[in-house]
């Protein structure tokens, strides 16, 4: 789709596609010339983040930013397939390794290809992905979960996070979505991507105990690990320790501090589960939070109604604004990334005692 056919998404009282592009202007607006997009001007940038907001450039027909972006990202990576945690302009910031913002460049790469269909794009990000993706799975165990992250020495880290592994789940799936449509046979993707899932549905204590963070809560939902009546019963179980109604998602159960881009992340679960309805009214929730720019402060104290960071409006907390008004549009081939599991490969039975698939794809009813 040619960028001059791309039609921002909208949603019907809540925010017209004018204002979604003027929200994914701001992010163009703040990205340096290099391509890189930092989470305010003259912070820093994380390969997760900076693509969560290549993939709201391009829905909204800034294609040729979203590409800069990703061109940022085959710049910057390692030999290893790796990205440091964290850049600024012209220096790396932080130089641990991620696991699950390496991953996720595989969801912004197929992002852009359900978008766009650009096969030369493709071609040329399969050479960032593969490498990414092997460097993500040699930080797999043996039972399964994916350890956070390396020392920039090598020396990997000794816990896992659930929020973490279960996005990197959803990128292997996209990675082996991409893998698939360039002819490439990566079973050892699919059985790793199965491998986490299990113990994510499995085994809570395979990973370091955050049960403050919202995200610990809803993404395995999010990530297509936990689908149907599972997953709505999930949600429920938690719902009242995370959710401020007419407010938003609590970023911790103890404080109340709502942020933007947890209830749009949210606001995807919900959906992913057909709660239609439900993700629709959160979605509705972060209206108070737009600026008059199209900017989204990044999160709000009650009852005081204090910005938190103050004042600080951010270009993750946009592109998650971007990316759950796509998904409630519905009319975009992206629309259903998160949401319905058909524009990623399928979670297959993963059988623990063989370290084997079965041959039966998992019903996501």
């Amino acid at each position: 789709m040619p960028p001059e056919e791309i039609t921002p998404p909208r949603v019907d009282g809540v925010v017209t596609a004018d204002e979604v592009r003027a929200t994914a202007a701001g992010i163009a607006e703040w990205q340096l010339p290099n391509g890189m997009i930092p989470w305010f001007p003259g912070g820093h940038a994380d390969a997760w983040n900076h693509t969560e907001a290549a993939m709201a450039l391009a829905r909204t027909g800034f294609v040729a930013e979203a590409e800069r972006a990703y061109e940022w990202l085959r710049s910057t990576q390692r030999p290893d397939g790796a990205w440091h945690q964290y850049y600024l302009a012209d220096s790396i910031e932080q130089d641990k390794l991620d696991a699950n913002t390496c991953a996720y460049v595989a969801a912004g790469v197929l992002h852009h290809w359900l978008l766009t269909r650009d096969r030369g794009f493709l071609e040329t990000m399969w050479e960032v992905v593969e490498p990414a993706i092997d460097f993500v799975l040699d930080l797999q165990t043996p039972r399964g979960e994916i350890t956070w992250a390396r020392h920039a020495d090598g020396t990997p880290w000794s816990f896992a996070l659930l929020t973490g592994s279960s996005s990197i789940c959803h990128s292997l799936r996209c990675a082996v979505t991409l893998a698939e449509e360039l002819g490439h046979e990566r079973p050892d993707w699919e059985l790793s991507a199965a491998q986490l899932a299990h113990v994510i549905e499995h085994e809570p204590d395979a990973f370091a105990p955050k049960h403050r963070w919202a995200m610990d809560w809803y993404y395995p939902v999010l990530a297509g690990v936990l689908t149907g009546e599972r997953g709505r019963e999930h949600l429920a179980a938690r719902y009242d320790t995370f959710v401020m109604p007419e407010r938003g998602i609590r970023c911790v159960s103890d404080r109340p501090w709502v942020t933007v881009a947890e209830t749009c992340e949210c606001t995807l679960a919900h959906l992913a589960v057909g709660e239609t309805e439900k993700a629709l009214e959160m979605f509705s929730w972060t209206r108070p939070q737009r600026t008059d720019d199209g900017r989204y402060w990044t999160g709000v104290v009650y009852p005081q109604q204090d910005t938190f960071p103050t004042g600080e409006r951010s270009t993750y907390t946009a592109a998650a604004v971007v990316l759950a008004a796509d998904a409630l549009d519905g009319t975009a081939p992206t629309a259903g990334l998160f949401t319905d599991g058909a524009s990623v490969a399928p979670l297959v039975d993963f059988d623990p005692a063989s370290r084997d698939l079965d041959a039966e794809v998992r019903d996501p009813r």
